[in-house]
């Protein structure tokens, strides 16, 4: 009889450590995004909002080109093409030597981001249909923001378990793999088959180079620039050529190298991505009245209200769901230091869609700049919504979080190995036991030399 799979167990020692890294940026781009953010509704909200639009709508680039475009254009089409090229990579990572490599493994996560996307997708268009709104807005709430939803865990203070922080970034990572999907899919423009052609031949140059080993970044941002203007030309949204370069990448570790190819670059461009290209398309895109009768519109029309239920409500239903049914079909057993209320409460989370799910709402109601502008005022709306209710599911569980996590860094042979992971190796308890016994004969010299007895005041009178 086979052994039940444990969900959510400790991660092995590499992956931990990669993913702790990732976060880590992750967390401080999420905090700098949230900055972005307040800085953008401060700016729409004030004597001087009318400058908010000038600069906005500013044109730059060379026309010749097909590039003359807003600064808004150039931080939702350029930068966030950064954004998903680290996606790119960090799918390809899980693919090849990640939680995805394994089909089994994979299919818990990959189901519960499905159910996490699909869910949203109904509740919108159920509250449209019934409320006679556009269903064009389908897919704005079926993106989560793991940057954003790091940074509300930094400001709580709350350090989850590392098999938790992978879960998300897992669920973000299958996340943003369909929402590219759906943006190639459902919000390409009329195609230029010249201008595809040409991004597809630049596609496999950047290909054969790789495979060649070629190496300069003097090579290669170059070419990526010439495949992203191309990609811009087509037709096709921009930001597929970010996902599609990222893919190319290796990130299998071959012999002797301390980091793959993959690894190495989105190392170095991730703090880029996290700290410049995000925060700026937040500034940029986030800038929406928030007067008191533009939040009751919120709440009242249907496009508007169904991004809300969905980035609340079917987020949570969504993943929960689809994890407690995924467990349930793989014979999965949960990690016996968790509990199904953590998941709950990671659902909820998982419903702070931000940077995606703005972009979507750009595209999907393109031609009509009030209903966008409301929709985003929506996606703002839902997510801090979410945040709250995450909030306090998390705080509620928040010492057993700080146990676990603590547990997992305790490094007392002070080696750079968390002590959780040596407990078979006979070495880390000879370690242990000289440092036991060296501070046993501390303690013993102490006594020896010190005051007889203990000075504790007055006795009794």
């Amino acid at each position: 009889m086979a052994t039940p799979r444990t969900f959510l167990g400790r991660l092995p020692l590499p992956e931990r450590t990669y993913i702790a890294s990732a976060l880590r940026t992750e967390t401080v781009g999420g905090v700098l995004l949230l900055l972005a953010a307040i800085a953008a509704l401060i700016w729409a909200n004030t004597p001087i909002s009318d400058s908010y639009a000038t600069v906005g709508d500013h044109h730059l680039g060379p026309a010749s080109l097909g590039l003359d475009l807003s600064i808004r254009h150039w931080a939702a089409d350029g930068l966030l093409t950064i954004f998903f090229f680290v996606a790119g990579i960090e799918l390809k990572r899980e693919l090849v030597a990640g939680e995805l490599r394994d089909p089994k493994a994979a299919a818990l996560p990959v189901i519960a981001a499905l159910c996490g996307m699909a869910v949203p997708a109904l509740v919108y268009v159920l509250v449209n249909v019934v409320g006679g709104g556009s269903t064009d807005g389908w897919a704005v709430p079926t993106a989560t923001d793991i940057a954003f939803a790091l940074a509300v865990l930094a400001v709580l203070g709350t350090s989850l378990p590392s098999a938790l922080r992978a879960f998300l970034l897992t669920l973000a990572v299958v996340d943003d793999l369909f929402a590219i999907l759906i943006i190639a899919v459902f919000f390409t423009s009329d195609i230029h088959f010249g201008a595809l052609a040409g991004a597809v031949s630049a596609l496999v140059v950047f290909w054969f180079l790789l495979r060649k080993g070629v190496r300069g970044w003097y090579v290669y941002v170059p070419l990526a620039l010439v495949v992203w203007a191309l990609m811009y030309n087509s037709g096709v949204h921009a930001t597929v050529a970010g996902v599609a370069m990222g893919l190319m990448l290796r990130c299998v570790r071959r012999e002797g190298e301390k980091q793959s190819p993959g690894e190495r670059v989105e190392h170095l461009v991730r703090p880029l991505s996290a700290g410049l290209a995000v925060p700026l398309f937040a500034l940029f895109s986030a800038g929406v009245s928030i007067s008191g009768g533009a939040l009751a519109d919120v709440f009242t029309r249907p496009e508007t209200l169904g991004v809300v239920l969905g980035l609340v409500i079917g987020k949570t239903v969504g993943i929960f769901g689809g994890t407690w049914l995924a467990a349930r079909f793989t014979r999965a057993t949960l990690n016996e230091d968790l509990s199904w209320p953590d998941i709950l409460a990671l659902s909820t989370l998982a419903g702070i869609g931000f940077t995606v799910s703005l972009l979507i709402g750009e595209l999907a109601f393109t031609g009509d700049p009030g209903l966008a502008d409301e929709v985003k005022a929506a996606v703002l709306t839902g997510s801090v919504i979410a945040a709250v209710l995450a909030a306090v599911l998390l705080r509620l569980r928040v010492r057993t979080y700080q146990a676990l996590y603590d547990s997992e860094e305790r490094d007392e042979d002070m080696d750079g190995v968390p002590d959780v992971y040596e407990q078979d190796d006979p070495a880390y308890h000879l370690r242990m036991a000289a440092l036991y016994e060296k501070k046993a004969a501390e303690h013993r010299r102490l006594a020896e030399h010190g005051p007889a007895t203990r000075d504790d005041g007055p006795g009794p009178a």
